[in-house]
């Protein structure tokens, strides 16, 4: 069989490997994964309840429309249940879009670095990929407006931005509408949002009750702790919910994850916590980095962008992490992206950084 030209040019996403796998490799125990942006705390104790409920009725097919997931969403973010379409995880939303508005030549506009989904996606379906460099850290709104053509069809923002953990403001998002012509819908892919204090974070609802052409992903993944379980959701217009509902394959969110994010929903005090948590790492980790004379971008995630001093490559460090038990993401030659993890993680890894930035330097 021949493959097709834009397929074999797709670079496949690598997820890091699991912590046994490594361990069993490396011959270490007890090592902290702090390279893919998950929950450390885990999943409200009421999500799991509802797990455990729903396996008994894994012999029946689920609810291919989300009933009850749907109704919760809209109650908790004031939309109605028709612009909502139910994914597994955030990521098969972006594919569903794409598959959706793309025919082979259009072009989307996206930045750089950011969530590799888009790119490889847009590839896969015969898509233009115009990828804008981010400006100091930040997507480069005007920048990207400017690549807009008559043949954009797509323009996605990570919103905090991954790998960066950077935003764009109410302010940048709203002028950016002003060049979005007919027939271009804005992705707007807010994966992290829960952990977001700026307050000049865009309200993107309230860009959806302008009539604006925005789709905006979430997902239970990050702050909610439902990874495993890939669950996520997107609100758009109806319309477009309706047309991307086409091409969704039958049953694609299965019985115990709709069951875990419906309760995850209502536990606020469990969310609460994580938050907290996330805002206690990360002020430990930006103190130790400074005083450790460490770049870093402040970030709004759940992670941080660690830019390397001159001449420490990122494969370096992250196997160096490695041997000591401490896992976490290469994000270019001389970048890493470090999850902010329990306090002990946390503390692994400064401990393990400065011991290593002490033999190389």
């Amino acid at each position: 069989m021949i493959t097709p030209a834009h397929i074999t040019a797709i670079r496949p996403y690598i997820p890091g490997k699991p912590i046994d796998e490594l361990e069993r490799e490396l011959g270490i125990e007890h090592s902290v994964k702090l390279a893919s942006n998950e929950n450390p705390l885990g999943p409200s104790p009421k999500a799991l309840d509802a797990v455990s409920e729903a396996l008994s009725s894994i012999n029946r097919y689920p609810d291919g429309e989300g009933y009850h997931l749907k109704n919760a969403i809209a109650a908790k973010w004031k939309v109605r249940p028709e612009e909502i379409l139910l994914g597994n995880g955030s990521n098969e939303l972006i594919e569903i879009v794409i598959r959706t508005y793309l025919m082979p030549g259009d072009e989307t506009v996206m930045a750089t670095p950011s969530f590799v989904v888009y790119d490889s996606t847009v590839r896969a379906a015969g898509g233009i990929s115009c990828n804008v460099p981010l400006k100091d850290g930040r997507h480069d709104l005007s920048a990207m407006a400017e690549r807009i053509t008559e043949k954009t069809r797509l323009v996605f923002i990570a919103n905090p931005n991954n790998p960066t953990g950077t935003t764009v403001s109410h302010a940048e998002v709203s002028l950016l509408f002003e060049s979005l012509p007919d027939n271009c819908l804005l992705v707007m892919d807010e994966a992290y949002f829960e952990y977001v204090t700026d307050p000049d974070f865009p309200d993107s609802i309230s860009f959806l009750r302008q009539g604006h052409d925005l789709l905006i992903l979430r997902t239970f993944s990050k702050a909610y702790g439902l990874a495993g379980l890939r669950i996520g959701y997107a609100i758009g217009p109806r319309q477009v919910i309706k047309t991307m509902n086409r091409i969704r394959q039958p049953f694609n969110t299965n019985a115990p994850a709709q069951a875990a994010a419906c309760a995850a929903l209502k536990d606020n005090e469990h969310l609460n916590r994580v938050l907290e948590i996330n805002e206690k790492g990360k002020s430990y980790l930006e103190a130790e980095l400074n005083r450790l004379g460490q770049f870093f971008l402040p970030t709004q995630a759940n992670f941080i962008y660690i830019n390397l001093p001159d001449g420490f490559s990122s494969e370096t460090l992250y196997n160096s992490l490695l041997r000591k038990g401490v896992i976490v993401r290469p994000a270019g030659p001389d970048v890493i992206r470090v999850t902010i993890g329990l306090p002990e993680e946390n503390r692994r890894f400064i401990n393990a950084f400065e011991d290593i930035l002490g033999v190389f330097q």
